[in-house]
């Protein structure tokens, strides 16, 4: 017995069918991934399962007394809740009683407590609440987790485990995750993976991570133009039966269109048409046309195309005993590299090792401590930034890459900026709208063809991977994978990493950098395993990230002078607030890309609107701030 079906779900925002009569079951013990580009309405079905908003028409059978657990996409805010009343939070009611229970055990001290520990202990008894605080007690243990911190001392990457934790600790019969994946680094996705092949239920989740999909789904649903279609087989198999689905269904698009080709010819005859006899062939004729109206084609891919600029010197760049450490604490330590034209490097390493700080260095962005680093000649760089930076929020798509040009040259050939931009998805009418009302997934497409506009020789990427759907993920791995001129990438997908560099530069602990031959796969095969890579550290601590890094300037003077109590406290605060912007930034994001935004009233879209751009501005003020407090 399957633990919940669709039947003839029908489910539109305006005049976009997101599902058209669709079908699907999920039974215990399957873990299913839902695939669809981007827009598809994946989370939109998520949100069908789990019932928190109604389809248009048709029924959603839910098995009674089915429990369901959901991670969702966003991280649990940082704030001042202890890691044990989050994940108890995940029983509800009952879970509100075992926090103050919890809380009360801990800290009695008057006769007011004690009566207060009764109260709660009688409600604990009716709603056999000691048997569900046992199962908080082993999900936190079993997660490792620290249950007396609180939420806002903890990095990403752990809030993300509690959040895992709340929704395990009820034994959800059926678990829902949307991009579990996000915010976590290598060590940390691993983790999950096998947190979730030991879990008996059943899962439904979202991912872009093609490793992560393999290794955990066993079955796969496609949403692709509101239809739901079923793959009973891993990704890799999946992949080949839909492309040769694809092929038929050209063949036979390609047959109807003929017909209808032939069938209008004859209706042009004129009077041989209204013949009483042919009257059934003309309502024939009308039934061709209505089906070919709508008839939904597949989405167009991406279609980059890089301008290479000129070869650089054989010798890209010598780095030579190179150090780096931050509050005594070494990040990078005696580091030799040699970067040879064609080279394609990858770095892997937790968040926090110390990769963003080594691209600085090679990039000339930060002057190291002790070491020095050679350029070559005829360098050209192009940088990826993961928090697209480059791109101004304030002017429309089109006015970010053209730069008052009309045409855009793409290795010899001129293109005008439209044409171009509808290489990477971006119809007409969507070129003249403001960046700052694009989604992620949109701003990471513009930046591309931004970066591959000009004429590069060295490409510098840092997450290019983030919030792009597989298939124009697959396409920029090609496109890499061609590109004459070298590469340094930064990137957490594996399979990504596996298909694109040729050499892996590994952060393990103490600052030690190894190079290695070959991919991700490659490294473990070398010997290499997970749990030898920096992990993130638990608590959230105000370490030097990406961002000013990457923003920094070289350091004429290696020693600081010391801030004021007052400065020092400031500079403290700056990543945990810069943490909350930026994860506001995410949701409000997320807000503007969902298909009814702009359908809804015009003060709440100009308000978010508005928020969108101040959350921007409030970022950039304190990325300077902070700039200006490291350097003093």
């Amino acid at each position: 017995m399957p633990l919940l079906r669709f039947d003839n779900i029908n489910l539109a925002y305006g005049d976009q069918p997101l599902m058209d009569g669709a079908e699907f079951q999920i039974r215990k013990g399957e873990r299913v991934c839902l695939l669809g580009r981007n827009g598809a309405g994946k989370s939109t079905m998520m949100k069908l399962v789990s019932g928190s908003i109604d389809a248009d028409d048709g029924s959603i059978w839910r098995k009674p007394g089915m429990r369901i657990g959901i991670l969702n996409q966003d991280l649990p805010e940082q704030d001042e809740k202890k890691v044990y009343d989050v994940v108890a939070s995940g029983l509800e009611e009952v879970g509100e009683w075992i926090s103050q229970f919890h809380e009360l055990v801990q800290n009695i001290q008057t006769d007011e407590d004690m009566k207060a520990l009764e109260k709660v202990q009688q409600r604990l008894e009716a709603a056999d609440g000691w048997s569900l605080q046992q199962k908080v007690d082993t999900v936190i243990k079993k997660l490792g987790l620290p249950e007396e911190k609180k939420m806002k001392e903890l990095s990403g990457g752990w809030r993300r485990r509690v959040e895992l934790a709340r929704a395990l600790v009820c034994e959800p019969d059926l678990l829902l995750l949307d991009e579990p994946t996000n915010h976590l680094d290598i060590v940390a996705i691993d983790w999950l993976e096998k947190q979730l092949l030991d879990f008996q239920g059943a899962l439904l989740f979202i991912t872009h991570d093609r490793s992560f999909l393999q290794s955990l789904a066993t079955r796969i649903v496609e949403l692709d133009r509101g239809v739901l279609t079923s793959w009973d087989c891993d990704y890799k198999t999946y992949l080949e039966r839909k492309a040769h689905a694809l092929e038929v269904e050209a063949e036979q698009n390609a047959l109807f269109d003929k017909k209808l080709a032939q069938e209008e010819t004859w209706i042009r005859q004129g009077i041989k048409a209204r013949r009483t006899r042919n009257e059934g062939r003309v309502r024939a004729l009308k039934a061709l046309r209505n089906e070919r109206m709508e008839r939904r084609n597949v989405q167009g891919k991406a279609s980059f195309s890089l301008e290479q600029g000129s070869s650089s010197g054989k010798l890209v760049m010598e780095v030579k005993g190179v150090s780096q450490s931050w509050d005594a604490h070494p990040i990078i330590k005696d580091f030799n590299l040699r970067v040879i034209r064609g080279d394609k490097i990858g770095l892997i390493g937790a968040n926090g090792a110390g990769k963003s700080t080594l691209l600085s260095i090679i990039l000339g962005k930060l002057t190291p401590d002790t070491g020095t680093v050679k350029e070559g000649t005829k360098l050209e760089v192009a940088y990826f930034d993961q928090l697209r930076n480059q791109l101004d929020l304030e002017k429309s798509v089109i006015d970010n890459v053209s730069e008052g040009r009309e045409s855009i040259v793409i290795n010899g050939a001129s293109r005008h900026v439209i044409s171009y931009l509808g290489d990477f998805l971006f119809p007409a009418n969507r070129c003249r709208v403001p960046v700052k009302a694009l989604s992620g997934g949109e701003r990471n497409r513009l930046l591309l063809a931004r970066l591959f506009s000009k004429p590069a020789n060295l490409l510098v990427m840092d997450e290019p991977t983030n919030d792009l759907d597989v298939e124009t993920l697959e396409l920029l791995e090609s496109l890499l994978v061609d590109f004459n001129g070298t590469v340094l990438l930064v990137s957490h997908d594996r399979e990504f990493l596996d298909n694109v560099v040729s050499s892996t530069l590994v952060f393990q602990p103490g600052g030690k950098i190894k190079e290695y031959v070959g991919g991700f796969d490659d490294w473990l095969r070398q010997g290499g395993e997970v749990n030898d890579l920096v992990a993130e550290p638990q608590t959230h601590k105000p370490e030097k990230k990406a961002e000013p890094e990457i923003e920094a300037q070289p350091q004429t003077d290696s020693k600081k002078k010391k801030l004021s109590y007052k400065l020092q406290r400031e500079l403290d605060a700056l990543p945990g607030e810069l943490e909350k912007l930026e994860e506001e930034l995410v949701k409000l994001e997320a807000n503007i890309a969902d298909p009814a935004f702009y359908q809804g009233e015009q003060e709440v879209v100009q308000a978010t609107l508005a928020r969108l751009d101040a959350v921007n501005q409030d970022i950039e003020v304190k990325m300077e701030r902070w700039e200006e407090l490291e350097n003093m």
